[in-house]
Parts: structure tokens; C-alpha cells; sequence
């Protein structure tokens, strides 16, 4: 695609290792086959058709508990299957990479529950596996269930797990990015050094919440810092995007509140000293297509048809943290400020004053693909909705749900991407059946076009090593110096 022509249009596979994902009820369709979530070939047959479709990587999304604000009990989310029974992601990723070159992995990990140190070398060791295909979602949680069972109380305030954010970046930054020189690793046989000591630095953190004072257990992964991939749009949220994200996933049902959402991101990126198109900016959507047009409105009906209403709410008051179980379905939702998802909250409330939506509604929408519109038609026509979404939003893509496993995905691949090809809307190359010769690109280089490595105005590039501490160490072994501290 030559510079100055159309903008191409991006696309992300939006996944979770669980049934279902985006679309509570649809695992009850016949042709549905996330019930095999658990099986290796469903990930790998996955894997190979996102690879031949081009995509740029499949975001593995997580939470850390379960949906029980509605009703006060997890029974819905269990009997419906929101989100629950719930595997880790992070185990797909060698699995999937083993049979890709190209495809990139983003993988969601709450920051909020687990020490920098040993999170920062499960993401090496991802990135060393994939060759450099590896990106992290960086989220802080908003499931009060999630904190219980991990041993606190409930989840620190929605701001505050932001200001631990920006310390917990610090620190992984200090380790991916500084601990091990360039060619620190040596592999001398001959010389009996496998590393140099004197290029290997402790980072010798000293924070508000974190105490990391060693070196990196990994040696520097081609990457050295995943891809950083983020979700919030709240205004704390926006301020951490315009610091740490380099990909940003936004979900609202009309272009009015995607755009809103995208031209706040692109100006706190620009303010945190960085340029505007240094992010890449996702809307979630889900595509339903066909040969036909007449086929793939016949289709939509036939899956609206089993949307389910109370795993819908079960849903969103997860999102919310607002117990929709309490309100009649004609009810209107209005903004409340809560401590879980504010944005989830705020697309069907004040972040679009032209719409009032009600209870009801909301559910029958998310009902089938999450918070994002649903483009229905056959490849010319859904080809012209996303362009017309696309230029009225300002965003660079679409970050795909499913509703059903794999078939919508594969819709995709075989009717719609070819089409946006023919536009010139569409990288030219489809994973495996390009250029197989060709030397696989690191995910950051194929997003970016540039390095490997994290551009210079960011954030992450700006951390230094701390001084080494002259205070004696504590003696009780009670103390653990990775752990948050109270």
C-alpha cells in the first residue's frame, strides 16, 4: 500500500480460553464449537486460520474471578457460561505459536495480584518462545471476586490501581530494558563465559508499593519489552494509555462514542510527549457475513435467536459492578460512578447523551458481541461499513469478537478479506501463504514498520537504574521484597 492512499484496515482476533466469550448464550448453538476450548487442536486449528487471514495477533483476554454481582451469587454466570469455567492464557501461546510465523499474541495479565519480578520473566520467556510475537494487556483488574480470592479484602479504589500501574511499569521497564546489556550474553565456549557479569545490573528498585533490588532472571528477548496493549478509556485510564500503551482497544456501540474515545486517547498520547499515530487504536465489533446479503441477515436472526438475556446481565453487572438482576428491563440506565468498569458503564450512559438505553436494550446488545456494533452483509457491504466506521472514528482497526467458534472467524477470512484486499484496504500478504522465505518480523516490527524495540519518547525508555541501597537489609524472612508493600 503506497504512502498517502487509503488507510489500511487492521484486524485483531478477540478470544478468551473459556466457552464463549463475547456472546453469552451462542455456545448453544448447534454450530458453535467453543465447548472444545480445552482440546489443544481447537487453539491451534484457530491459530492457523487468524495466520492465513492475516490478522495482527489474537487478544487473549483473562479476569481473575467470576461474575457474581448479579444476584449476588456466580449461579448465572455457571449456569450460562459468562466467562466461567475459565482457563490461563498465557498456556495457549507456545501452543499457538508453534504452528505461526506471523501471528501476534496479546495477552491479558492483571498487574494488581502478582510481583513484577516473576511476571516479568514469564513475558522473556513468551517472547524468546515466539520470536518476538509476544504483547501484554495490561489491565488492573475491576472483579471485587478476583481480590477476594487472592487474599485482600476487595480491589483498591479504580484510581489508585492505576497509580500502582505506573509503579509496576517502572519496575518491569527497569528489567526488560536495562538490567542485561546488549551482549551481556556472551556463549564463549571456548572462554568459559556464558555472560558477562560486568553488563548484567541490578535495577536496586525502591518504590511506594514495590521493592525488586536484583537482576532480571531472562536475557534479553528480541523484543526486551512485549507490545503493550491497553483498554481504558476513563480519564486516569487515558493518562496511563498516553504514557505505556502502544495498541488501545475501545469498545462503544456508535461511532459518536468511539470517536470521543479515540480523540481522547490520541491527545494523551500526544501530551505525554509522544506522536499521535504512536498508538494503534482497535474497536471492538463483531462481523456477521455471507455470500449473500439475504444469507447474512438470515444468519443474524438466526443468532440473535439465542441470545441469552440473563447471561447478558450476568455480564455486564460483572463490567459495572452494577446488580441489573435489581431492575425491571425497561428501565433506564443512568451513569453511576463505580469502582469496576467505568467505560463499560459510561458507552450506554453519559459518553452518548443523544440515547438514553435501557436495561433491556443494553443486554440484547451485548447479547452478541460484547460492547462493539455488529456489521451485517455480505463482503462489499460489511467492506463499507467498516470503511465508513473507519473514517468517521479515526481508528486503525477492529478488534474482532466471535459468536460462533470458528466459524465466524472463518467468514471472515475466506469472504471478507479478500474483498478488502481487492480495495487496497488490507495488508497484501496472508500469513502463511506469503512469502514463506521471508524472515518472520517481531510483532512490534509488524505493527510499526520500524525496530524491534520500544520507540525513544517512551516511557519505558525513559526509566534509569535506581542507586544500589546503603540501608541495612531487613533479617526477617517475612518481608518479601517483590511483594507489594502495605
Amino acid at each position: 500500500m503506497s504512502a498517502g492512499g487509503p488507510r489500511p484496515i487492521r484486524f485483531n482476533a478477540f478470544a478468551m480460553n473459556t466457552v464463549g466469550h463475547q456472546s453469552p448464550g451462542l455456545w448453544t448453538h448447534p454450530r458453535d464449537e467453543s465447548h472444545r476450548y480445552t482440546e489443544p487442536e481447537y487453539w491451534i486449528e484457530l491459530a492457523r486460520l487468524l495466520e492465513r487471514g492475516g490478522f495482527d495477533s489474537v487478544f487473549l483476554a483473562d479476569v481473575l474471578g467470576v461474575y457474581d454481582v448479579h444476584g449476588g451469587s456466580p449461579d448465572a454466570a455457571l449456569r450460562h457460561a459468562v466467562q466461567v469455567p475459565l482457563n490461563d492464557p498465557l498456556a495457549l501461546v507456545p501452543l499457538m505459536a508453534s504452528v505461526t510465523k506471523h501471528l501476534g499474541f496479546g495477552v491479558t495479565v492483571a498487574l494488581t495480584y502478582e510481583p513484577p519480578y516473576s511476571f516479568a520473566r514469564r513475558i522473556s520467556t513468551l517472547d524468546h518462545l515466539t520470536r518476538g510475537r509476544i504483547g501484554w494487556n495490561i489491565v488492573t483488574g475491576y472483579l471485587d471476586s478476583a481480590a477476594r480470592n487472592l487474599g485482600h479484602t476487595g480491589q483498591r479504589a479504580h484510581d489508585e490501581r492505576y497509580d500502582l500501574a505506573d509503579e509496576y511499569l517502572d519496575v518491569v521497564y527497569k528489567l526488560w530494558e536495562l538490567s542485561w546489556e546488549d551482549g551481556a550474553v556472551k556463549r564463549d565456549k571456548a572462554g568459559r563465559v556464558f555472560t558477562d557479569p560486568a553488563k548484567v545490573h541490578a535495577i536496586n528498585h525502591r518504590g511506594e508499593h514495590y521493592r525488586v533490588p536484583g537482576v532480571h532472571l531472562c536475557e534479553p528477548s528480541p523484543q526486551r519489552t512485549p507490545v503493550l496493549f491497553q483498554a481504558g478509556t476513563s480519564s486516569r485510564g487515558r493518562a496511563f494509555a498516553g504514557r505505556h500503551a502502544e495498541c488501545v482497544f475501545v469498545s462503544g456501540p456508535s461511532t459518536s462514542v468511539v470517536k470521543g474515545y479515540v480523540n481522547g486517547l490520541r491527545d494523551a498520547v500526544e501530551e505525554a510527549g509522544r506522536a499521535r499515530d504512536d498508538v494503534l487504536i482497535y474497536g471492538q465489533a463483531l462481523i456477521i457475513t455471507a455470500p449473500t446479503s439475504a444469507e447474512a441477515h438470515a444468519k443474524h436472526e438466526d443468532l440473535k435467536s439465542h441470545i441469552d438475556i440473563e447471561a447478558a446481565l450476568a455480564l455486564l453487572s460483572g463490567w459495572t459492578g452494577v446488580d441489573f438482576s435489581r431492575y425491571p428491563l425497561d428501565a433506564t440506565i443512568d451513569y453511576l460512578d463505580t469502582q469496576a468498569g467505568r467505560t463499560a458503564l459510561a458507552s450506554f450512559s453519559s459518553a452518548d447523551p443523544t440515547r438514553r438505553w435501557t436495561v433491556g436494550e443494553a443486554a440484547a446488545f451485548i447479547g452478541l458481541g460484547g460492547r462493539g456494533p455488529v456489521f451485517v452483509g455480505d463482503p462489499s457491504e460489511i467492506a463499507d461499513q467498516l470503511i465508513e466506521w473507519q473514517d468517521a472514528t479515526g481508528l486503525d482497526g477492529f478488534n474482532l469478537a466471535f459468536a460462533l467458534a470458528h466459524e465466524t472467524f472463518r467468514d471472515v477470512v475466506d469472504l471478507l478479506v479478500p474483498e478488502l484486499r481487492r480495495r487496497g484496504r488490507y495488508r497484501p500478504e496472508a500469513g502463511e501463504g506469503a512469502d514463506v522465505t521471508a524472515t518472520p518480523k517481531t510483532l512490534r516490527a509488524r505493527l510499526f514498520g520500524a525496530g524491534d524495540g520500544l520507540k525513544p519518547t517512551h516511557a519505558g525508555r525513559r526509566v534509569r537504574l535506581d542507586e544500589p541501597s546503603t540501608a541495612t537489609p531487613p533479617t526477617s524472612l517475612d518481608i518479601p521484597l517483590t511483594e507489594p508493600v502495605a
